[in-house]
């Protein structure tokens, strides 16, 4: 079970950290990928743009491979049992420990006018999403292991509170390599959906937007001594490469630095085409998608039923162990 906030555009980062490896999950495992709209209402006071967010969120999930045949793929506000567990959960939530996780405390600073109660009890909403499928796996990164260590620690404390074992623990999940973290083209820090959006490459991005974006990204008068190592910020050129580019363009450009031959104008010309090359399709693929309101509302629909039928499963037991069933 994964979920992704509809704030901001969808971009090379959350394409190779998780769209890619959905699209391989669903081939394997029983899935549900939630746009997570109940979230974004913590940040959001102003919603009129939340439906075109969803809708394109939406079609960039279907045109990066996601097939609604194979997975739920749900919003969140449709599947009504999830705010029936978020309130059980916030009982066994402690205050305490919710004031100290780190996306409060950098959330406040965000908006320091906005300090809603939505905001400190995100993590217990993040748990309902996952406990509500009684998922074991969480596509996540490392940034989001605190939030499935609160999880955990509600999991435990519902089934020892109530008996039995309603809920399984749930554990951070991939591959068995790394995430990989898409570096943004500044070289400072990676790729984010509504910070750095100069040096973040969209998947909504036009032709000309992501060339004049590669073209701008930082190099330096190149290597003076053969074999020097790279820079971060070079390193993270090659590393977008690695990502795009055919095997035999990668090595000539690492011969070329090697030899202090590079022309980092050449490479990035090159990198620029071979990003065109790849985020084009998924872009056109997704503005036809987002055209096609009946197939969209076809998916929303679809999505939402599969993910309910999961839902009232675990709310039946939910409501059990709790002692809810009067009759």
């Amino acid at each position: 079970m994964s979920g992704i906030r509809p704030t901001g555009f969808l971009h090379l980062g959350n394409y190779f950290g998780a769209l890619r490896n959905f699209v391989r999950m669903q081939e394997e495992y029983n899935c549900f990928f939630m746009v997570a709209d109940l979230h974004a209402l913590t940040t959001l006071p102003d919603t009129k743009d939340l439906k075109t967010n969803i809708t394109r969120v939406l079609a960039e999930h279907l045109a990066c491979g996601l097939d609604p045949n194979k997975c739920a793929l749900y919003c969140q506000s449709h599947v009504y049992e999830t705010s029936e567990l978020y309130l059980y959960l916030n009982m066994i939530a402690m205050v305490g420990v919710l004031e100290k996780t780190t996306t409060f405390k950098d959330k406040i600073r965000l908006q320091p006018g906005n300090i809603n109660a939505g905001l400190l009890t995100y993590p217990v909403l993040q748990a309902a999403d996952i406990l509500l499928h009684r998922a074991k796996l969480v596509p996540v990164g490392k940034d989001q292991e605190q939030h499935l260590e609160m999880a955990r620690d509600y999991v435990n404390r519902f089934n020892h509170r109530y008996g039995g074992e309603v809920f399984p623990e749930p554990f951070a999940f991939n591959y068995g390599s790394e995430l990989i973290k898409v570096p943004s083209l500044d070289g400072a820090g990676k790729m984010s959906k509504s910070e750095n959006q100069y040096a973040t490459l969209y998947l909504s991005d036009p032709d000309d937007q992501i060339r004049k974006k590669v073209m701008k990204a930082k190099t330096d008068s190149g290597p003076t001594e053969p074999n020097t190592p790279k820079p971060d910020y070079i390193e993270n050129i090659f590393l977008l490469m690695k990502l795009v580019s055919a095997p035999d363009v990668i090595k000539k450009f690492e011969e070329d630095y090697n030899a202090c031959t590079i022309r980092y104008g050449d490479m990035k010309k090159q990198l620029a085409e071979d990003m065109v090359r790849f985020i084009a399709p998924i872009r056109e693929k997704a503005e036809a998608i987002q055209q096609d309101t009946d197939y969209l509302k076809k998916v929303m629909i679809q999505g939402a039923e599969k993910a309910r039928a999961s839902a009232q499963a675990t709310m039946q037991l939910t409501r059990e162990a709790i002692g809810l069933n009067y009759y």
